[in-house]
């Protein structure tokens, strides 16, 4: 396939594909990693405060944090030198998930909420008043919605098609969304 290389994807190998949202789920996208990454934006950052708030076990919790460290989401700090101990904080990597977070948060609160209302609003501290993610033009500031926005091979894309193409791999596997561009 275009995006994989490959006839068959492992999710293992998911971050294999040229694709920005196979790329981001490989490092974020495994049960338990999203919220960990809330928790933490939260103010979470000792590992045994992390397991009392999730409940995830303590096996699953350190294969996660540690996987979120290895790909720089997240940074182990020392807080104790007897035991030696750490908490973990946010990267600039991982503060880049402050838009996903709350873009699910929003998508949660409307379609999940079982007509109970949200649990946590968010209050914009320089103007006081409660906000909800919204999603616009970083050039026009136009609201962006799915049929104003049209997607075009980006270099990545481009350099994969045109291997392929050299090596007499058919380009009919690039998906129909993509072959407007």
């Amino acid at each position: 396939q275009l995006f994989s290389g490959e006839k068959t994807m492992r999710w293992d190998e998911i971050d294999k594909q040229v694709c920005s949202v196979a790329r981001a789920l490989s490092v974020v996208g495994e049960r338990w990693t999203m919220l960990i990454i809330r928790d933490a934006f939260l103010g979470t950052r000792r590992f045994d405060q992390f397991q009392a708030n999730l409940g995830v076990t303590r096996h699953r919790l350190s294969e996660r944090l540690g996987k979120l460290v290895e790909h720089g989401v997240l940074v182990k700090v020392p807080y104790s030198e007897r035991p030696v101990r750490y908490e973990y904080r946010l990267t600039r990597k991982g503060l880049g998930l402050y838009p996903v977070l709350l873009s699910l948060a929003g998508w949660g609160d409307e379609w999940m909420d079982g007509g109970k209302g949200v649990p946590l609003e968010y209050v914009h501290q320089r103007c006081g008043a409660r906000t909800r993610p919204t999603l616009t033009c970083s050039e026009c500031g136009e609201a962006l919605r799915p049929a104003d926005v049209q997607t075009r091979l980006g270099p990545a894309l481009m350099e994969t098609a045109a291997r392929l193409e050299r090596e007499g791999e058919s380009l009919t596997d690039i998906p129909p969304l993509l072959r407007k561009s």
